[in-house]
């Protein structure tokens, strides 16, 4: 199957074509490990999931790395504010080792439950220092830095296309609008590859450098581990769109400059922003919304997921929950569907006929730049069709779903029990389900304490709740 995927630097969809024959080279920045992940950050590592399991479908072997950013690296794009890290372990009295530490098994304890594939390499920040330096260096020794205020600068001057990603015009950037400008920099574009001059006191995370104690800038770390696990060319780079006019933009401006290679990346995908009411959900704001909230309110992490896929991951996705609802249902007519087909037997050994040609189109809109809603209604319009038998139905959502990753292999056919509830509890665990289809979260939560005290649990399934005893 032929991939092809919407191109950053182009702005053009291109065919996928690897440096290495059948071997795909990926890059995804992972998170900073201060804070849990909003569900807007969880939104571009379902993407990217999207696209590894898409490019392993067309057969591929898929070399998938992501860095955890454990060293704090600023509060401001740019080389302002505060440090993360830092920020974080003093509001909660814990150590930047444990403040990452914790985050960092909560980012992953949220991808385990969105069914997102463990990246092949995972790397820290903090265990790749020294190939931090060594990047420098060669940067420094081709003439690309100078030395300032006792930090080590990147000169933007010393290249001839710094910004050709996001397509700046240096000309028109008013420097300082958002940020105050940094008095070091030589050009107001200028961005930090070492800090040895912290602005901040008792900084924890420093090492030796040639430099002096200091700690590396953001954008070099993604540079260093990068180019460690796949060389210094590799196929794809992934992230969030807002990573491209500062992080991206830096991190091909410092690698080109030292590799010398150009492309050092040859395609560059990104994610769209999740908005809520206020717009981009964001971690600045205080305000977002975590997976574990979503799951406090009845919802299967996996909702999400399929909440996800009802938008292209280069649009803008609104959430509500009302639209959360409306996947969840989905979700659960899936489930359903698939334990019925199991009940009735196996799938089809192999396809044929129309169940083909779905399964072909399904394929089509995936490889085609991840066309998720469009490979979703080619689904339900297989699964509604009277002349597809159902052991052949159940083969095609297997198959699709290795891509749409929804757990739908982990569907058995048996169906749960209802216990011998008495009147009254089965009353209440209906008054709960109104409630919650009200939002009402509040009295929900009353009421499945109250049934608690009468001895049941309740369980949230994907066909609705249903009472255990204690």
């Amino acid at each position: 199957m032929t991939v092809r995927l919407y191109n950053t630097m182009s702005r053009t969809i291109e065919e996928f074509r690897p440096i290495r024959e059948g071997e795909v080279g990926m890059y995804c920045c992972g998170p900073t490990v201060y804070n849990y992940a909003h569900i807007g950050n969880l939104r571009t590592y379902i993407f990217e999931d999207l696209l590894h399991r898409t490019l392993v479908k067309a057969g591929y072997r898929v070399k998938h790395v992501m860095n955890i950013t454990d060293v704090g690296h600023l509060t401001g794009d740019g080389d302002d504010g505060e440090d993360k890290l830092a920020r974080s372990a003093r509001e909660k009295g814990r150590s930047v080792w444990d403040i990452a530490a914790f985050y960092t098994d909560a980012f992953f304890h949220d991808e385990e439950a969105l069914n997102i594939i463990r990246p092949d390499i995972v790397c820290r920040a903090t265990d790749h220092i020294q190939s931090m330096i060594d990047i420098i260096r060669k940067l420094e020794e081709g003439g690309h830095t100078y030395i300032s205020g006792g930090n080590v600068y990147f000169s933007i001057d010393t290249i001839d296309d710094y910004g050709k990603l996001a397509r700046l015009n240096l000309d028109d950037l008013k420097e300082g609008a958002r940020i105050e400008v940094d008095s070091n920099k030589r050009n107001p574009k200028d961005f930090v590859l070492w800090f040895t001059n912290s602005k901040f006191k008792d900084q924890v995370m420093v090492w030796p450098s040639p430099w002096g104690v200091g700690y590396p800038g953001w954008h070099i770390e993604c540079s260093a581990m990068s180019s460690e696990y796949l060389g210094d060319h590799f196929d794809i780079h992934c992230g969030g769109i807002d990573a491209i006019p500062v992080h991206h933009t830096n991190e091909i401006a410092q690698s080109e400059a030292a590799f010398g290679r150009k492309p050092w990346v040859n395609y560059w995908c990104h994610g769209e922003f999740l908005l809520n009411d206020k717009g981009k959900m964001s971690k600045s704001s205080g305000e977002f919304l975590t997976l574990s909230v979503l799951v406090e309110h009845g919802y299967d992490p996996l909702d999400y997921r399929y909440f996800c896929l009802s938008g292209h991951y280069r649009s803008q996705l609104k959430f509500s929950f009302e639209s959360l609802d409306q996947a969840r249902s989905a979700r659960q007519t899936l489930v359903r569907k698939v334990a019925q087909f199991r009940r009735q037997g196996e799938g089809a050994a192999s396809l044929d006929g129309k169940a083909r040609d779905y399964l072909d189109s399904f394929f089509e809109a995936m490889c085609g730049d991840l066309k998720a809603p469009q490979a979703l209604g080619v689904l339900w319009s297989m699964l509604r069709d009277p002349d597809v038998a159902d052991d052949m139905k159940l083969t095609c959502l297997m198959e699709m779903d290795s891509i749409l990753g929804l757990g739908l292999d982990r569907v058995q056919a048996a169906v749960d029990e209802p216990c011998d509830a008495d009147a009254e509890a089965l009353e209440l665990l209906a008054r709960r389900t109104e409630a919650r289809k009200a939002k009402d979260w509040a009295a929900a939560d009353e009421i499945r304490d109250r049934l608690a005290q009468m001895g049941y649990k309740v369980v949230d399934t994907p066909s609705g709740a249903r009472l255990e005893k204690l």
